[in-house]
């Protein structure tokens, strides 16, 4: 069913339109309807988010949704080993988190039709298929909008940088990209929060040589409103680069040398630390990038020798950094990339683009580990049965937040838009 159909241009179900319509001649008015939805309100249990975002569409079939029955040129060549939960099998370089599965949810068969890198990242990274009318807002940008945190730290963080931006609701709810990425042994700085250095001041004068620029501008409301959301950005980014616990939160000198071990010595696992002391202090929603995931060639050396270890690594070392903390109950990770990879191998050793069939991870937040929910089939070409869409993905996290998927914001000219169109949640996952 294309429920693209069903809906009015704002995002309104036709049928529930009608339905208003019913109650008002029975005596109804809009309010009593809205309270009749409003009936079950959303309790999330996460009050933080961290995203790992596997930037270029990572194997399925080569981590967490093996083929070991398939014919050769499927399954590759790696073997598999048993989970933590009964019967699921991960790949053999998946040993960490293979131990930890009943700490996290895995969604296998997540399924869509949009093979190109940008276009999958926008879907993936907003629950949203894109529209070339309409920039949706990246998670955080949400986050940082409706759970904003204390004004000396920053609402949502980019590591290095965000996968998405702010979209339609603007500027001042952009997350704070870092830039760089923190190395094992080495004292992190981070350009933008030491104001002790003379770019950094010109940095955050730019803010303001724009700004001005934008006011010389013809007076217009979208004028206004992105001068408006660029005078907030800067007003609050120098905020938190005057903020102790700001940087305090950034300086894993501060962390104890046997745990910044634990994460290993890589970016991304540095990263997963980093983002635990930022969730620890404060912060809301922390974007991590892993880069390297798109092996049209050598996929199975470059899977084994780099990015899988990596990822074992660092969110095993995250999920139980978070626990021990105390912080996993109310921490949501959720770890994607935007599509998976050709089931069958190509003659130069490689998987093509695939968003027929992907995985995710999704832990803590109120999560129910332990479990895959969804199936896909013998091949890893698609879903067995019913398909998990990145829809139904931020519809759960959202409602793990505590914010409404189906709750209706404005762009930046006005128009109203619901927050995740098509998404259902995934109650079995709460």
């Amino acid at each position: 069913m294309n429920t693209h159909r069903s809906r009015c241009c704002d995002g309104i179900k036709r049928r529930d339109f009608l339905r208003v319509g019913a109650l008002g001649v029975a005596g109804f008015t809009m309010a009593d309807y809205l309270r009749l939805n409003a009936a079950e309100p959303v309790k999330g249990k996460a009050r933080a988010a961290i995203f790992i975002y596997q930037s270029g569409g990572p194997s399925h079939l080569d981590s967490f949704d093996p083929k070991p029955d398939a014919p050769v040129e499927y399954r590759g060549s790696f073997a598999t080993i048993p989970t933590a939960i009964p019967g699921v099998h991960f790949t053999e370089h998946l040993p960490l988190l293979a131990k930890s599965a009943k700490s996290f949810a895995l969604l296998r068969g997540v399924s869509h039709n949009i093979a190109d890198h940008s276009l999958g990242q926008k879907y993936v990274t907003t629950g949203n298929r894109p529209l070339f009318t309409l920039e949706h807002p990246f998670y955080g940008a949400v986050v940082n909008k409706e759970l904003p945190a204390e004004r000396d730290l920053p609402p949502a963080v980019g590591l290095p940088f965000s996968p998405h931006g702010p979209g339609y609701l603007g500027l001042e709810y952009a997350c704070f990209d870092v830039g760089v990425s923190p190395r094992l042994g080495q004292r992190f700085e981070v350009r933008g929060i030491d104001l002790g250095k003379k770019r950094n001041v010109r940095q955050f004068e730019q803010w303001h040589a724009l700004r001005d620029d934008l006011d010389r501008l013809a007076p217009t409301r979208e004028v206004d409103r992105l001068a408006g959301g660029l005078d907030k950005f800067s007003q609050r980014a120098f905020e938190i680069i005057r903020s102790d616990r700001t940087r305090d939160a950034m300086d894993l000198s501060l962390e104890k040398e046997s745990v910044a071990r634990e994460f290993g010595d890589h970016t991304f696992g540095q990263n997963c630390l980093l983002a635990c002391r930022l969730v620890e202090a404060g912060v809301r929603f922390v974007s991590i990038v892993s880069g390297g995931w798109d092996t049209h060639t050598d996929n199975f050396k470059r899977l084994k020798d780099d990015k899988l270890p990596e990822l074992d690594i660092g969110v095993s070392a995250l999920l139980r950094a978070l626990e021990v903390r105390g912080l996993l109950d109310s921490t949501i990770v959720y770890v994607t990339g935007e599509f998976g990879r050709t089931p069958k191998i190509s003659d130069r050793g490689g998987r093509d683009h695939w968003p027929r069939a992907m995985t995710c991870l999704l832990a803590g937040g109120g999560i129910r580990g332990g479990q895959v929910l969804g199936e896909s089939d013998a091949r890893g070409e698609g879903p067995k049965s019913d398909a998990i869409t990145p829809d139904d993905v931020a519809a759960t996290f959202y409602h793990a937040m505590g914010i409404d998927p189906a709750k209706e914001f404005q762009t930046t000219g006005g128009r109203p838009i619901t927050l995740v169109r098509d998404g259902k949640i995934l109650r079995p996952l709460i």
